[in-house]
């Protein structure tokens, strides 16, 4: 089974940029697509139409449009069991951030974590995001295993970041935000892409600005993070580099 995650940063604008060509040409089961910005209304024609993949959930933001949102595509042939969009908290089931899908083996949680912004405006709900995430993948976890992937806006570790020392209090690199992962880690959860890739150097965004993805001047700040009991079944978790249509890049998961 292969599980595909991108950040597209706005999913008319990625339909420009080929989007639709790079899912008929990966033939994910599922693709997780996160900050969409779009609306029933507001969605391009093609992105409903794609062959092969009728099958689509979404959930958008109902407290600020065109912002935020995930759509999870399924391929044809291949039916959830379930799927939700909240997590029992109010003020996040508004955002339009998470997405839950049900299959036979495990949960597939499509999620879109909270930005800490300039100046770190955001941090604290960023906090509170995190813990009442965490609380409900748990919850989860007590029915089968868990896959969340997405862009959790967090590097977690110097590794993680080309210029660690600079962006020590930068959002996404914040002691807070980073030991927040950590404690999803300690939790019961594995970061997927580490247990095959431990060497520097591997990204999944880059500034438009300075030509850092030209230099590779960038953070891996998306994940695929597994439930440690469901390891064992992953084959392959690799960043698809190569992919342009977004200031960030795909990323893969193959499971037995």
């Amino acid at each position: 089974m292969k599980l595909v995650s991108w950040n597209i940063n706005g999913a008319n604008a990625a339909a420009k940029k080929g989007l639709t060509d790079f899912m008929l040409s990966e033939k994910a089961d599922v693709f997780c697509f996160q900050e969409v910005k779009v609306s029933e209304k507001t969605i391009q024609k093609e992105l409903l139409e794609i062959p092969e993949y009728s099958q689509y959930y979404w959930n958008v933001s109902k407290v600020k449009n065109g912002h935020a949102g995930v759509i999870s595509y399924v391929k044809d042939g291949l039916k959830p069991l379930n799927f939700s969009y909240e997590i029992g908290n109010a003020d996040i089931d508004q955002q339009g951030r998470v997405l839950t899908l049900e299959f036979n083996e495990f949960f597939l949680v499509n999620c879109y974590f909270t930005n800490a912004g300039n100046e770190l405006a955001n941090l604290d709900e960023k906090m509170v995001f995190n813990d009442e995430t965490l609380a409900y993948f748990n919850r989860l976890r007590e029915k089968k295993s868990v896959v969340i992937c997405g862009d959790f806006n967090v590097a977690h570790k110097e590794i993680d970041l080309k210029h660690p020392k600079a962006n020590r209090k930068n959002a996404g690199f914040t002691d807070e935000e980073r030991d927040k992962f950590t404690e999803l880690i300690e939790s019961g959860y594995v970061d997927s892409f580490r247990e095959f890739e431990k060497g520097p150097d591997h990204y999944t965004w880059w500034s438009y600005r300075t030509k850092s993805r030209e230099k590779n001047v960038g953070w891996r700040i998306d994940y695929f993070v597994v439930s440690n009991e469901f390891m064992p079944k992953v084959k392959e978790s690799t960043i698809l580099s190569s992919v342009m249509g977004s200031d960030h890049c795909p990323i893969r998961l193959i499971v037995e």
